[in-house]
């Protein structure tokens, strides 16, 4: 694709809210206050269309099949970290309007090899199951901070995958979308310990199985 995740000018932008909720003209901020969001760890990320159109494809025999846009829209998002080298990404889905996905800020090794807070190591032994993508835990991942925050890099994904979005709609009779592809914010959990990743993960792992329960379920919702 000849667009790209390059960084572009800083441009003023929302970053609070999250895909469940209405936009009210007035929002009262859900990122934690005082947290630094450029802070190394792990990051559990859910960013929705618009009004929840379903426009990457569809559920099948309880299997995610993409269109050409959710291609798209996964192909981005793997190009994450081709871009933006102290960012990593894990467990990843993309569903009928919404995409879940794990984004990894990470540490200076050579100021912090051991930071505190859950890694990418992989999930064994863990016989809890997952409650709305909403798992137990404390702590707080540490580190150096990058020079980018978890919501420079949401922002940067939704403008091009927007764009990408566009330009199937003109050159390859794509679906259209009302004004915005996406809902003005994301949602955001901080993944505080090892029991949350693996929690996490099996939840995004398994949401096209539990679709027709799930928080941002809408049949065939067109414009």
């Amino acid at each position: 694709m000849k667009n790209s995740l390059m960084p572009a000018k800083p441009t003023k932008r929302a970053t609070t809210g999250g895909c469940p909720y209405q936009e009210p003209p007035k929002r009262k901020s859900i990122r934690l206050k005082g947290y630094d969001y450029s802070q190394a760890g792990l990051y559990f990320i859910t960013i929705c269309t618009q009004n929840r159109l379903c426009l990457f494809g569809e559920i099948k025999n309880r299997e995610m099949v993409l269109n050409n846009a959710g291609m798209m829209i996964k192909i981005t998002w793997n190009e994450i970290p081709i871009y933006y080298h102290e960012f990593n990404i894990h467990e990843f889905v993309v569903m009928p309007n919404h995409v879940h996905g794990i984004i990894q800020i990470i540490p200076n090794p050579k100021s912090n090899p051991n930071p505190v807070g859950a890694g990418p190591r992989a999930c064994l032994g863990i016989d809890e199951q997952p409650t709305n993508g909403q798992p137990q835990g404390d702590g707080q991942p540490q580190g150096v901070a990058p020079t980018m925050s978890i919501s420079d890099v949401v922002h940067r994904f939704k403008t091009l995958t927007t764009k990408r979005y566009t330009d199937g709609v003109k050159n390859n009779d794509w679906q259209k979308f009302n004004k915005k592809l996406w809902q003005r914010n994301y949602y955001e959990h901080i993944i505080r310990n090892e029991r949350s990743n693996c929690q996490i993960s099996e939840y995004i792992q398994s949401n096209p199985l539990k679709w027709q329960d799930d928080t941002y379920y809408a049949e065939n919702h067109r414009i």
